[in-house]
């Protein structure tokens, strides 16, 4: 059995890591907060220019040529991961390092490891990559230190130039999936070429637009792409606040378990010893009485 000075220690050196981990639950659900309220904010808007998209091409009659919706045959893919750059966020790393393998062997199989291209964003994917000896095109700072709609907008437009020169013919990005802060679902999603939902139901509006529809069309179809990049990357450093905030959170748990544990551990030590000494003291009583 371990010394009373030793289980005080490891009791000590459980309430200090228990410090930490509560103290990192409390700023990654305050940052959890602020994400949940910019998204909550920015999904409304994202969802009128898509609404406004569909409406009008929904309003149009015959075929309207969309260079970004346009579907060819995959022959080269550009692939794009995003991940964190730090860990205590439980499986959220891991699960997305393992659906990005999946997805990049499944391309690289079917068109040749050479026709996909790879984006990486965040640390923990990009030496991830580097282990299995996938190199990547280029790799951004982790979403945590750097997400914003500029940002959004630098990625969408390099994959947008990409698309349209044919360097590739589709853009997909490999992400967690904000469910709840409990749940982080990893998720594969094809941005590029752009799905377009062209509304027939409920009433057909006539729109005027200026100065011309294809000029319209070509201004509106880039700022759907970019809402939806930054949707995602919203989507996942939301999941990635919500993992560490619960890993912490299980963390502190299982360190007041075990601070419990060690203090019962410690009584009995304790009694131990007391009892041993009232021993001792009978035991000499008694040689000295007789």
């Amino acid at each position: 059995m371990a010394s009373l000075k030793e289980i005080r220690a490891r009791i000590a050196s459980i309430a200090s890591t228990q410090k930490i981990t509560s103290a990192m639950k409390m700023v990654s659900a305050a940052k959890l907060k602020k994400t949940e309220g910019i998204t909550t904010r920015f999904l409304p808007y994202k969802n009128k220019l898509s609404e406004a998209l569909s409406n009008y091409l929904g309003s149009l009659e015959g075929e309207v040529s969309i260079p970004l919706a346009e579907h060819r045959e995959v022959k080269r893919v550009a692939l794009m991961a995003f991940s964190s750059s730090s860990g205590l966020c439980g499986v959220y790393n891991s699960s997305v390092c393992k659906l990005f393998k999946q997805v990049y062997d499944e391309y690289a199989e079917r068109l040749g490891a050479e026709n996909v291209t790879v984006f990486l964003v965040g640390k923990k994917v990009s030496d991830y990559a580097k282990k299995f000896g996938i190199k990547a095109e280029k790799t951004f700072a982790p979403l945590a230190e750097s997400l914003s709609y500029d940002l959004a907008m630098e990625i969408s437009d390099q994959m947008v130039e990409l698309f349209l020169s044919k360097s590739v013919d589709r853009v997909e990005l490999v992400f967690n999936h904000f469910k709840n802060a409990g749940v982080q679902v990893p998720s594969r999603e094809v941005v590029l070429p752009l799905k377009t939902v062209v509304r027939t139901d409920g009433p057909q509006l006539d729109y005027i637009v200026e100065p011309d529809m294809a000029t319209f069309v070509n201004e509106l179809i880039p700022k759907v792409v970019r809402t939806n990049f930054y949707s995602i990357m919203l989507d996942t450093l939301t999941a990635e606040h919500g993992a560490r905030m619960t890993a912490m959170h299980i963390a502190s748990d299982n360190a007041d378990q075990l601070s419990q544990e060690l203090k019962i551990q410690y009584n009995k030590a304790r009694q131990n010893v007391i009892t041993n000494e009232l021993i001792d003291i009978v035991g000499g009583a008694e040689a000295l009485n007789g």
